[in-house]
């Protein structure tokens, strides 16, 4: 398979994996994993995973959204945690890495695009996620209320209402407290409900319990 015929093919896409060139070239598996090895080392292809690519700058017709790759490069995902909580201005500090939520084994990816960490929970807390189109392509992001509390149960020890202040939380407006509450139940784990009444008091003190 020429470079050419791969552009013709897949340009218009953000990404692609090694089973589609296979498909598409017709050819041997070993020539193909020849020819890819070729095209990463010149830098026409770029590596996102194991056996997944995207083409260089270049020659890509696409853009590509790095929050639509975190959702895509471990299925089934949906970016929850620090970084959700950075997109809806909740924390000061800007998140790099991708923190998504996964039903699946926990994993850790580096390309050229950033830093992608994926926290395993169990399929019953696999839920609080909507689509949204930041960069024109679809995103699974958890709910403001399903962002915190994930990030809750999967940082290690109590969230007292003193870490939550040193957390610096901003916009508590985009949480309902009715919602966050539904959504801690579903754990039943007391240490979230506590954390939940201590995000209701640092709310009641930066004056923003009536919008709760």
């Amino acid at each position: 398979m020429k470079f050419d015929d791969l552009l013709n093919q897949l340009s218009g896409f953000p990404y692609f994996d090694m089973p589609t060139v296979r498909r598409l070239s017709g050819q041997a598996p070993n020539q193909v994993r020849t020819q890819v090895h070729r095209w990463l080392k010149t830098g026409k292809i770029l590596a996102l995973r194991r056996q997944m690519y995207t083409l260089a700058d270049a020659f890509r017709k696409v853009p590509l959204s790095t929050a639509h790759l975190a959702n895509n490069l471990y299925l089934p995902s949906y970016i929850s945690g620090l970084w959700a909580l950075g997109f809806y201005g909740m924390i000061p500090e800007k998140v790099v890495a991708y923190t998504s939520i996964t039903p699946r084994a926990p994993r850790r990816f580096e390309n050229v695009f950033g830093v992608f960490q994926y926290s395993h929970v169990k399929q019953d807390y696999f839920f609080g996620f909507f689509s949204v189109t930041p960069d024109n392509q679809n995103v699974r992001l958890a709910e403001p209320e399903k962002a915190l509390l994930d990030l809750w149960y999967l940082t290690p020890g109590e969230w007292s209402l003193e870490k939550m202040r040193g957390m610096r939380f901003q916009q508590a407006e985009l949480v309902q407290l009715k919602k966050l509450k539904v959504y801690a139940e579903k754990f039943n784990s007391p240490r979230l409900r506590q954390a939940v009444q201590n995000w209701q008091a640092l709310a009641s003190e930066t004056g923003l319990e009536e919008r709760l």
